[in-house]
């Protein structure tokens, strides 16, 4: 306790530390205040059965990802969840559309450019989506009556100019995060937004388990934490997990001298898990159909479909686990390129021992991503699925959601890569990291 306090000191000792985190703060408290303020023209006081309607399955993830803005009618109702959509089209297209790869390659012009497209596109997305929210809005529960100024062109105009401004303002907090701020902007957004529902849904469960006959008491919620806390352990070992691939550098002599470093062993860094969060993403989308059709459809198929939306059913969830292993495959695929890998290896003079540079080298590496993307996504379905699992325990669906799937396992990936962003500062000053791991001590002078 005393090393993190004095870690804590250290890190407020380093100004431009202190003010990289200040600023972080301070965007992230700006985008929490714009969640909570609803679209002119409906009553705030009658949302309940909005709240309701949007507190599971796609929806809810959603709601999770906006910190309960989209179930809020909130001016940031979409978030920055067009923005993500956006990037994700652009890095599919970036596959097939050659325009896209000579960009990939022009370096930081191309990353502009492309950067510049990835906005544009969030425009007409969230576009498209808003004009969907305000459609759905009705069906999801805001009675006619909440609607103070009406449904009509008026209200439209303006919720639409609304949306799509705070979308555009909720991806400028992101890039300025990232850019001056400390950690990736955009994944803070979305951690702070899904922290945001903690204290509720815990305090739902504490209340639940303390009053009435619910069994357990106080002893139950322990055990729960105790749970989470392993969950969250299981977490943190599928996003950091690695397997290191031995690369040797052929040494060289430059003026007749050997070059030493060439000549040391280092490793290429495959992820267990190198798909991340998205393959539940695509496979919690694909999901959502079965409950459109089963609204469109009677008898037999009806059931069936009704069995595989339900967010709790068996059918639901081993459908859920094989479309999520599915997507680990197809997602790593289009993002890890082991050509290019094999390739710019080739090139820095490395190899692979006992492997030929080149395609020999490439096919090496695709089978060994093969054989470890087996076991993650089989871990991520699962962790995808514990959720479900806990609820049939006694566990509420609002705190049930804390226990694994796509909010836990962007919460862990964010805390890592904002804490290793801080340790590198440390580190580079001497002083001690926030890891045990590759930290240095302070030294006198």
């Amino acid at each position: 306790m005393k090393k993190f306090i004095q870690t804590l000191k250290d890190i407020w000792s380093i100004d431009e530390l202190k003010g990289k985190i200040k600023l972080t703060i301070g965007l992230m408290i700006v985008y929490r205040f714009m969640a909570q303020v609803t679209l002119p023209g409906i009553d705030p006081q009658q949302l309940t059965a909005l709240g309701n309607s949007t507190s599971d399955g796609l929806l809810g993830l959603l709601s999770a990802f906006t910190g309960g803005a989209f179930s809020r009618a909130s001016i940031m109702a979409l978030g920055i969840m067009p923005y993500i959509s956006a990037s994700i089209v652009v890095q599919l297209m970036g596959i097939a559309v050659p325009y896209l790869q000579k960009l990939q390659k022009d370096g930081e012009s191309g990353r502009n450019k492309i950067n510049q497209i990835t906005r544009w596109l969030t425009i007409a997305i969230t576009i498209v989506q808003g004009g969907a929210y305000l459609t759905s809005l009705p069906t999801l529960g805001i009675p006619a009556e909440a609607y103070l100024l009406g449904q009509g062109g008026m209200f439209w105009i303006s919720s639409m100019i609304l949306l799509t401004a705070g979308t555009i303002f909720a991806m400028w907090l992101g890039e300025r995060i990232t850019e001056k701020g400390i950690g990736n902007g955009i994944s803070l957004l979305i951690m702070i937004g899904i922290i945001a529902r903690f204290p509720g849904a815990f305090a739902q469960e504490v209340i639940s388990k303390v009053s009435g006959d619910a069994a357990g008491g106080l002893m139950m919620i322990l055990l729960e934490i105790i749970v989470w806390f392993a969950i969250i352990l299981a977490s943190i070992l599928l996003v950091t997990a690695v397997r290191k691939i031995a690369v040797q550098y052929a040494r060289r002599t430059v003026v007749g001298t050997i070059d030493d470093a060439q000549g040391a062993r280092q490793y290429i860094p495959l992820k267990l898990n190198s798909a991340g969060v998205m393959p539940i993403i695509f496979a919690q989308a694909i999901m959502f159909v079965p409950g459109l059709i089963a609204r469109n459809t009677d008898g037999t198929l009806q059931t069936v479909f009704n069995a595989l939306s339900d967010f709790n059913g068996w059918g639901y969830n081993i459908l859920f686990c094989v479309l999520i292993i599915v997507f680990s495959y197809f997602y790593t695929a289009i993002t890890i390129p082991t050509n290019k890998m094999a390739d710019d290896l080739k090139k820095s003079g490395g190899f692979i021992p006992g492997v030929r540079p080149g395609e020999e080298t490439a096919e090496k590496l695709d089978s060994i991503l093969s054989k470890i993307t087996l076991p993650g996504s089989i871990f991520l379905a699962l962790l995808a699925v514990f959720p479900a699992i806990v609820v049939h325990f006694g566990v509420q669906q609002n705190w049930a959601l804390f226990y694994g799937g796509t909010s836990l396992i962007i919460m862990v990936g964010v805390a890592i890569d904002t804490i290793q962003q801080i340790n590198s500062y440390l580190l580079n000053r001497h002083y001690d990291g926030l890891m045990k791991t590759g930290t240095k001590r302070k030294t006198t002078v």
